[in-house]
């Protein structure tokens, strides 16, 4: 999700309209006891599996927000403290099997768009704090303050799209396929009008040419990243921006939707908000029914794969129908086999973006019914 420390002011429309040394490392095995040192070893087979395969694999993810996606250069800029292992430890024994990791890169680059070294060794720290446990992670460009898709810019803005994945993918490549690449998050024309409602063309197109430019740069890298699995979004990651997607000409490939949705229920706490959420209410399923309707008639059915790399639902003092959405969300789109990934952004209260989950402190969780509903919701439907 794209919000700094404050409240992000424009809703995002989903289904309405739609310390360690610079190395290559990998595992050769995932060890029983873990550390958090990485290993310099040599390439990991990485296993020769097609999109739907992987997102098979999937469960559910939770998302490590606000804290490696901090404007700065610091994690804990925006008051979550330092991630450990123990976090990722307590998000697996919850039943997750998935995390992904939004990154800020721009911070932590020089002129020339170098990558800090530091950064980077932080960034993959954090990584085999996920791979090393068996579980997928995933990696991206968050928050990144380049990229506006527009004509103008989007010469420049490649440049930057390429010289980042390669030193990433450089990074990476030895890592199997428990590691997705993600090219971008919600890439955008901020603070037009254009910004939350699907895009115009232009800005349809450019983004469009990032995600080629993106994949291109990573198959660049050689190694693992050849066959890896890599994520793309469509115009602000929304449903909304469908109209105008194009796919890169590439078969392993992993489209990234955010679905705060139903929205007057899931986001908006404004005109139009609802506490209320039923099964057996139009007003709460038909935004879901035909959001994973189309994203399998559009992809699933031709064999390109689906996450919802976002979703949520913010608290309005309203619990008991949070843990009804809660038991009927993955439900909706695992019908399709298309996991998602709860976003925890570790911010409490009552009101918009608060979507906190996880205390990473304490290492327990707020609404414990909760996630064990979405938990076992999830495995039932990977169940059949």
């Amino acid at each position: 999700m794209e919000v700094m420390v404050t409240t992000k002011l424009a809703a995002l429309i989903t289904a309405l309209v739609t310390l360690v040394t610079g190395f290559s490392a990998n595992l050769p095995e995932k060890p029983e006891n873990p550390t958090d040192e990485p290993s310099q070893t040599e390439e990991m087979d990485i296993k020769d599996i097609t999109p739907i395969e992987l997102i098979s694999r999937i469960t559910i993810g939770w998302n490590l927000g606000n804290s490696l996606d901090c404007t700065s250069k610091s994690e804990t800029a925006w008051g979550n403290p330092v991630t450990t292992e123990e976090m990722i430890l307590a998000v697996k024994d919850a039943g997750f099997n998935a995390v992904r990791i939004p990154v800020t890169w721009y911070t932590s680059c020089d002129a020339d768009w170098n990558i800090d070294e530091a950064w980077m060794n932080r960034v993959e720290e954090v990584v085999n704090y996920v791979y090393k446990n068996d579980m997928y992670a995933i990696i991206n460009l968050h928050h990144e303050n380049w990229h506006f898709p527009s004509e103008e810019n989007k010469k420049s803005a490649k440049k930057i799209i390429k010289k980042l994945w390669t030193q990433i993918g450089n990074r990476f490549k030895n890592y199997d396929e428990h590691l997705i690449f993600e090219g971008l998050n919600e890439p955008r024309k901020f603070g037009t009008k254009w910004e939350w409602n699907g895009g115009d063309s232009e800005g349809q197109s450019v983004v469009n040419e990032y995600n080629a430019a993106f994949v291109s740069a990573v198959r660049a890298t050689g190694g693992n990243n050849k066959y890896r699995c890599l994520m793309i979004p469509t115009y602000a990651a929304s449903a909304s921006g469908l109209s105008g997607f194009e796919l890169p000409d590439d078969d392993r490939l992993i489209v990234d939707i955010h679905a705060y949705s139903p929205y007057n229920f899931a986001m908006n706490t404004g005109n139009g908000s609802t506490t209320k959420f039923s099964k057996d209410d139009k007003n709460s399923t038909s935004e879901l029914i035909w959001l994973s309707d189309t994203l399998n008639e559009r992809f699933i059915s031709k064999g390109v794969g689906v996450v919802i790399g976002e979703c949520g639902a913010t608290n309005k003092d309203n619990l008991a129908d949070r843990i009804r959405w809660a038991k009927y969300f993955p439900e909706v789109f695992g019908r399709y086999g298309i996991p998602i990934f709860l976003w925890d952004n570790n911010g409490y209260g009552v009101g918009s973006e608060k979507f906190g989950l996880l205390h990473r402190d304490t290492l327990k969780w707020e609404y414990p019914t909760f996630i064990e509903t979405i938990v076992s919701t999830a495995k039932k439907t990977k169940q059949g």
